[in-house]
């Protein structure tokens, strides 16, 4: 586990321990995070999010890295965009920090068993970042779409989903500039001046 708070690692320690569970590194940054979960492997890798390089820094690594270990975000951060954020990183939870702490084992045998941890405020936000949007904005599979690959048919859905240039860039993990480039090649593609007639024909209007 990693959290540049020591008083609060002795607190997780302790609720871990007391059920059995094994602590085998502890950290304070992301760079010993990701030094700590290398060296020893771990079921799973706890991870503050505002520690010293970055808690998702250490989760992106970490899950790519190690496949075999489960990242679990433990932050007093409701924040949205530290919510989704970790989850593009490959976190596979997201537990506040003012939840009882003698609920974190079994909350941690449920990421190794297969389920996600959440704490139960975030789950309404998560179901409505990945499902209120496509109700308000839907790309199908036009005969203009034929025409994209599949990472600029991606960026386009979520420019079509009202996020910003800089907003789909922190989505997929590429610069602003990326994104500009997928979107002068899609504009190119379909011979369109704008993206406003790029989404036209990708919805399929007039197919």
């Amino acid at each position: 586990m990693a959290d540049d708070h020591a008083r609060m690692r002795a607190r997780i320690r302790a609720a871990l321990e007391a059920d059995g569970c094994e602590v085998c590194g502890e950290g304070a940054t992301a760079d010993e995070a990701i030094e700590l979960a290398t060296q020893h492997r771990p079921d799973v890798a706890l991870l503050d999010i505002h520690m010293p390089g970055s808690g998702i820094h250490a989760a992106k690594v970490i899950s790519r890295d190690l496949p075999q270990t489960a990242v679990v975000m433990l932050t007093q951060s409701g924040d949205d965009e530290d919510l989704f954020d970790s989850l593009r990183a490959g976190a596979s939870g997201y537990l506040l920090k003012d939840a009882d702490p003698a609920s974190l084992p079994g909350a941690l045998r449920g990421v190794l068993a297969g389920e996600a941890a959440m704490s139960p405020s975030l789950v309404t936000r998560v179901l409505r970042e990945f499902q209120g949007p496509r109700s308000r904005f839907v790309l199908r599979r036009s005969s203009a779409a034929t025409k994209l690959s599949e990472r600029e048919f991606e960026v386009m859905e979520l420019l079509g989903q009202g996020k910003s240039t800089e907003e789909v860039a922190r989505h997929l993990f590429v610069s602003p500039t990326t994104v500009r480039v997928h979107v002068s090649a899609v504009l190119r593609k379909l011979r369109v001046r704008d993206r406003e007639s790029a989404f036209k024909l990708l919805r399929g209007d007039g197919d």
